[in-house]
């Protein structure tokens, strides 16, 4: 019998973080992998949306097909950005993965009411940070079945 290798699938993720190190890290965590992973970052939260719904500089911009959020971000912060993907009917099938510093309840309890797909608090350890970024990259990319881009 003949197999076929499957080519390494393409996925867009959005990252809206606004420390640069962060940026930085996630980004090397994400393009260390095997998988074809296109990487788009904003700063802030307006910018974020305006990405996701195509407006001035962002027009070509591709919908991704996960969101890595940081909650601590500026001019919107995540958990406006978060409410406002999830009420929009052409945005909340895109996954959005919290990845944030804060390990307050009320953040955790807010972002799941708000329907975040995943909550997780980055790690203070450089090697754990990277880690966590991987086994995200695993689950989200590899493991999980993302929607069909619409």
């Amino acid at each position: 019998m003949q197999t076929s290798a499957r080519p390494p699938q393409s996925v867009d993720i959005l990252l809206v973080e606004d420390n640069p190190g962060d940026v930085r890290l996630i980004q090397e965590a994400l393009q260390d992998g095997k998988l074809l992973n296109r990487i788009a970052t904003v700063s802030d939260g307006q910018k974020a949306l305006a990405y996701l719904r195509k407006q001035g500089s962002y027009t070509q911009a591709p919908r991704p097909d996960l969101i890595l959020l940081d909650l601590n971000i500026p001019r919107k912060d995540g958990r406006e950005v978060l409410a406002e993907i999830k009420a929009d009917p052409h945005l909340r099938s895109i996954p959005v993965v919290i990845v944030t510093s804060s390990q307050a309840e009320e953040d955790i309890l807010r972002s799941y009411n708000t329907h975040a797909n995943c909550y997780v608090t980055k790690p203070v350890d450089l090697e754990k940070f990277v880690a966590v970024v991987k086994a995200i990259e695993e689950f989200w990319v590899t493991i999980v079945k993302l929607p069909p881009k619409l």
